[in-house]
C-alpha cells in the first residue's frame, strides 16, 4: 500500500510526533545493558525499528492517502487510521496493541497524547458503524475483498468476523489513556454511546441463538467456510458468558464461549465502572454535565451486572480438571460439558491473562494452565532447533509465534527464562530486525508475514518491561 502526503491538513504536527517518539525510544534504548544479549547492538537496532514501526509505517494522519482493496484512494480526514501492516485495514485489537508502547508517554508528550486520543475517536467511529466487524476500512464507501461473504457486511467493514476481544481492546485503550493523561474530556456523549453499544452487543450475545441475527458464511474459496450451522456456529447452552464467533487469530471458534475472551471482557467491564467513578468524582472540577455523569452511572450498573454474569459462567463452565496438571482453564466451551484444552498465540490467550491484568502471575489455576500450555499437552506447542513456544492453527503446523514467545516472557517470573526468550527473539528475526507472524523453529528464515506491526510493538513493549 502506498502512502502519499497530500497537502498539510493533519491536526497533528507529524514531524513533532515522530520527534517525541524517537526521544521516548532513545530513553528506553539507553537503559539496555551491554550484557543483555550476545549481540546487544542488534537488540538496540531491533528495539528502535520495532518501537517506531507503528508511527513511521502504519499511521495515516489526515492529509495522507488511504487505499482500499479495489485500488480506490481517498484522503484521510478527521482522525488517524492505523493499518495492521501488510493489510490495508484497521483492527480494533491490532491498532490498540500497536500503540500500547506509546500510551505510557502520553502524559509527557502532547503529540503522543493527541495520537492516542485520535485513535480512540477513530475506533469509536468504527464501532458506531458496526460493532460486529473485526477490521475496518478508512472511509465508509471503501471496498473490501470480502464483499461477497454472507455475514451482513456493513459499508466500511473490511471483514465481519465477530470477536469479543475487539471491543475489549477499545475499553482497555480508553482506560489506559485516562490513566496516563488524566484527561476526562474523552468521557463524553460519544464515548457513553459507544460503551452502551458494547454492553448491548455483549448482553445480546449471552443469548446468541435466541436474540442475535449475527452469522458468518465465507463465500470465497479460501479453504475456510466460516461458521457451521448456517453461519450461526455450533450450538451452545446459556451460561451467562458472552458468545463469540471467532478467536483473536480470526479463526472460527470450535465452541462459542472462548474463555480468555470472556475473562478479558469481564476485566474491561470493570474499567467502565472505574471510568464512571472517575467522572463522578471530578464532575465539579472538570465541569461535567450532571446528565452525562448519570449516563455513566447507568452504564456502570449494567456493566457490573454483566460482569457478574460472565464470571459466574466462567466459574461454572470455564475450568476442567486435568489428570496431570490439575484444575486448569479451558480455551473454549459450549456450556454442554464440552471443552477445548489448548491455547493460541494470539492475544487474548490463556497464557496472556496476567499481561492483560485479568489474573495474577501466581494465580494457582493460571499456573496449572501455564504449565500445560508450555508442554506437549498443548497441541500448538512446538519445539525446534532454534526455539520452542506456542503457535496457532492460523499458520503452518510447527511454526512458532514471536507474540507467543513475548507473552511467555511478559507473564513469567523467572528472569533467566525472560532473558532466554529475548535472546531467542533476537536470533530468530531472519536478519530482518523485526518480528514476524510466525516462523519455523528449525529454520527461522522461513516465516509468515514480513510486516506484522502488532508483533513489532509487543517486542518494544517487552524490551521496555525488562529494562526501563
Amino acid at each position: 500500500m502506498s502512502i502519499e502526503v497530500k497537502g498539510n491538513k493533519t491536526a497533528f504536527d507529524r514531524e513533532k510526533l515522530l520527534g517525541e517518539l524517537r526521544e521516548a525510544c532513545k530513553s528506553v534504548a539507553a537503559k539496555i545493558p551491554e550484557d543483555a544479549v550476545k549481540d546487544v547492538k542488534k537488540l538496540r537496532k531491533m528495539y528502535e525499528n520495532c518501537f517506531m514501526d507503528t508511527a513511521e509505517r502504519t499511521l495515516l494522519t489526515p492529509g495522507m492517502i488511504s487505499e482500499d482493496a479495489k485500488g480506490n484512494k481517498k484522503e484521510v480526514s478527521g482522525e488517524v487510521f492505523i493499518i495492521t501492516g501488510d493489510i490495508p485495514a484497521m483492527w480494533l485489537r491490532d491498532s490498540s496493541a500497536q500503540v500500547a508502547h506509546y500510551v505510557g508517554f502520553a502524559g509527557k508528550y502532547p503529540e503522543i497524547k493527541k495520537l492516542i486520543a485520535s485513535l480512540i475517536r477513530r475506533q469509536q467511529i468504527c464501532i458506531l458503524r458496526d460493532p460486529y466487524a473485526n477490521a475496518y476500512l478508512e472511509w465508509e464507501d471503501a471496498k473490501t475483498q470480502w464483499d461477497i461473504d454472507d455475514c451482513g457486511l456493513v459499508n466500511g467493514d473490511w471483514e465481519r468476523k465477530y470477536e469479543t476481544d475487539s471491543l475489549s481492546y477499545h475499553l482497555m485503550l480508553l482506560k489506559q489513556y485516562v490513566d496516563n493523561t488524566g484527561d476526562l474530556t474523552i468521557l463524553d456523549e460519544t464515548t457513553a454511546k459507544v460503551i452502551g453499544i458494547i454492553l448491548d452487543t455483549w448482553k445480546k450475545e449471552t443469548k446468541h441463538f435466541e436474540e442475535s441475527d449475527y452469522h458468518f458464511i465465507r463465500q470465497r474459496h479460501t479453504g475456510e467456510t466460516g461458521l457451521p450451522n448456517k453461519g450461526k456456529g455450533a450450538p451452545v447452552a446459556y451460561t451467562g458468558m458472552t458468545w463469540t464467533g471467532f478467536r483473536p487469530s480470526d479463526d472460527a471458534c470450535e465452541y462459542g464461549y472462548n474463555i480468555p475472551e470472556n475473562l478479558f471482557a469481564a476485566k474491561t467491564l470493570e474499567y467502565i465502572s472505574v471510568l464512571a467513578d472517575k467522572l463522578s468524582a471530578n464532575k465539579t472540577s472538570a465541569g461535567v454535565d450532571a446528565g452525562l455523569v448519570d449516563k455513566f452511572a447507568a452504564l456502570k450498573k449494567d456493566a457490573e451486572t454483566l460482569r457478574a454474569s460472565i464470571l459466574e459462567g466462567i466459574k461454572k463452565h470455564g475450568t476442567v480438571t486435568h489428570p496431570v496438571f490439575g484444575e486448569i482453564y479451558a480455551y473454549e466451551t459450549d456450556g454442554f460439558g464440552n471443552h477445548l484444552v489448548t491455547d493460541d498465540a494470539n492475544v487474548p490467550s490463556l497464557l496472556s491473562l496476567p499481561k492483560l491484568n485479568v489474573l495474577s502471575k501466581d494465580d494457582p489455576i493460571y499456573l496449572n494452565t501455564r504449565n500445560l500450555l508450555l508442554s506437549k499437552e498443548n497441541p500448538y506447542f512446538y519445539e525446534g532447533k532454534f526455539a520452542k513456544g506456542i503457535g496457532s492453527p492460523h499458520t503452518p503446523a510447527g511454526y512458532i509465534w514471536p507474540i507467543g514467545l513475548i507473552i511467555q516472557g511478559m507473564t513469567g517470573s523467572d528472569r533467566k527464562e525472560q532473558m532466554w526468550l529475548l535472546e531467542t527473539l533476537v536470533n530468530t528475526d531472519a536478519d530482518c530486525l523485526a518480528m514476524h507472524e510466525s516462523f519455523d523453529p528449525d529454520d527461522p528464515k522461513k516465516f509468515t508475514r514480513s510486516w506484522f506491526a502488532w508483533a513489532d510493538s509487543l517486542f518494544a513493549e517487552y524490551v521496555a518491561m525488562l529494562f526501563a
